[in-house]
């Protein structure tokens, strides 16, 4: 059954914010969707007990190698277990690793790709994952680069911001929509409905300006400050922290900014992120 929808981003860009979108769009409630109620309108390919299951052991007892051969088989779980559309949250580039694709192409219907400025990504990864500035833009440029296996997930293989993010833009199609972080900010209406329209919910103006209301940043802060949020990295570290574009700006130095330009200019040209003058 093809009825995947990806959530997909490189982490640190948007995906919680498309989560909820969708999340507040199918349930069109009057108050929001609490975030710790998001799962039950978005999958995770990366949680590991289907891993474990499938693999007969422990999924931290399995290399990297062993848990992309896993995933095909993971992915025709989740959609066997869904009645229609399903949408799953995935930071794994597109493509392969070790001959073994990152998603199972048969089971899926389309993608939403969030891209965002690494200038404010770093800056993000930085407070995230209490990386230093230079550990995180070191992090961005790393092709080799993997999240570890845990307890909580398996190991999802996202290589460099570059390569994470010309893995999904190369291949846009009528099925796949990439969106910028900073336009759904800027014009929320127009991309967000988008979103809407991907899914087969545009028809109702109203019902989408309400999802998008209710995930604005200043609700899901709200919401996080009132119940918390699970997928905080810390108890002492906010998930919303601040919420726009051009952080960068007040923050890196300029050596630490041109390092991310050399790293990545031909797609921060793409996206319309390269600083004035470079």
């Amino acid at each position: 059954m093809s009825n995947i929808l990806w959530l997909a981003s490189y982490p640190k860009s948007g995906n919680t914010w498309i989560r909820a979108f969708l999340a507040n769009l199918i349930a069109n409630r009057d108050q929001p969707v609490p975030l710790n109620e998001l799962s039950r309108y978005c999958d995770d390919e990366s949680l590991p007990e289907r891993y474990s299951k499938l693999g007969g052991r422990s999924h931290q007892l399995m290399s990297v190698a062993e848990l992309c051969a896993l995933r095909t088989g993971v992915h025709a779980e989740i959609a066997r277990a869904a009645p229609g559309t399903r949408f799953v949250k995935t930071h794994n580039r597109s493509g392969s690793f070790d001959g073994h694709p990152l998603h199972n192409a048969s089971v899926s219907v389309g993608a939403v790709y969030v891209v965002r400025n690494p200038l404010d990504v770093a800056i993000s990864m930085s407070h995230h994952f209490s990386l230093s500035l230079d550990e995180a833009i070191e992090r961005l440029a790393a092709e080799q680069l993997a999240t570890a296996t845990d307890a909580l997930f398996v190991s999802q293989i996202l290589g460099s911001w570059s390569q994470h993010v010309a893995s999904w833009a190369d291949h846009v199609n009528e099925r796949i929509v990439v969106l910028r972080y900073e336009d759904l900010l800027l014009k929320p209406g127009k991309s967000f409905m988008k979103v809407a329209r991907l899914v087969g919910l545009d028809k109702d103006a109203a019902r989408i300006d309400r999802a998008i209301r209710h995930s604005s940043f200043g609700s899901l802060a709200s919401i996080e400050t009132r119940d918390g949020f699970v997928e905080a990295a810390a108890k002492d570290r906010r998930f919303f922290r601040v919420g726009r574009a051009n952080q960068w700006r007040g923050v890196l130095s300029s050596a630490q900014i041109e390092r991310i330009v050399k790293d990545h200019r031909q797609q921060m040209a793409r996206f319309r992120y390269l600083p004035g003058g470079r």
